[in-house]
């Protein structure tokens, strides 16, 4: 996931787990090398389906965007891993109106991150581990995934996947956060580097009634980007002002 718009929803964590798992598709002998003298050419790959990164995408970029997100996401029930779909493609779950430009985000808990990517890997999908320690990446169909394990700087925990909804993504159910731990999400991940609220607006203008407005803003403290959010949603009558402490 790029450091911007709904993607930054993330912090980084000091402690994660020691992923090394790496399965960037290698050369086979020979590839790209003429044969040489007095040996035979390689022979051709044998025949049958293409790789996935050779498969025909939509036109769409947001329909490629989903068919890699069913494609993850009915992996991961197969094999019985707890997960939830977050970021923008969650968002598009819930109703948001929006088109989709940058990648799927799945939330795993932190024990759990390497058999999630063992089974990425066993389907043949690339996956990597990138600098940054809060979470793994993939890619499915040419788009990329991200397999998250830290939350608006918390661990993904099992209380927080006990609360996502189970909806249709297109045409395949999984497991979606849940409306107020989306919001909140994106909500905390606003900083003086990362401050996109056109990004967000739309989705706290679509999900208002099913968010714990109350809840987001404990969970925000008095970080001053998230409270100029909220402020603004007040004066756009999104949400009501804060109750008053008796």
């Amino acid at each position: 996931m790029t450091q911007h718009g709904e993607e930054a929803i993330l912090a980084r964590r000091a402690e994660a787990p020691d992923l090394r798992l790496t399965t960037d598709t290698e050369k086979p002998p020979g590839h790209g090398e003429a044969p040489q003298s007095g040996q035979a050419p390689a022979s051709p790959p044998p025949a049958g389906p293409p790789p996935e990164e050779e498969l025909p995408l939509p036109p769409d970029r947001t329909q490629a965007i989903l068919e890699a997100t069913k494609r993850v996401g009915a992996l991961l029930k197969k094999k019985g891993h707890r997960f939830a779909l977050a970021g923008s493609v969650a968002a598009y779950a819930h109703g948001v109106s929006k088109s989709l430009q940058h990648d799927a985000d799945f939330c795993v808990r932190p024990e759990d991150a390497e058999a999630v990517a063992a089974t990425l890997a066993e389907a043949g999908i690339a996956v990597r581990t990138p600098p940054e320690d809060w979470l793994i990446k993939a890619t499915c169909y040419d788009q990329n995934i991200d397999i998250i394990f830290e939350l608006a700087q918390q661990p993904v925990s099992t209380e927080m996947l006990d609360r996502a909804e189970e909806m249709p993504v297109d045409s395949v159910r999984m497991p979606v956060l849940a409306p107020t731990d989306l919001v909140g999400s994106l909500v905390a991940a606003f900083s003086e580097h990362h401050c996109d609220f056109g990004a967000v607006l739309p989705v706290a203008r679509t999900l208002r009634e099913k968010v714990d407005w109350e809840r987001v803003r404990g969970d925000c403290g008095d970080a001053p980007m998230s409270a100029a959010f909220l402020f603004l949603l007040e004066r756009l009558n999104v949400i009501a002002p804060p109750k008053e402490q008796s």
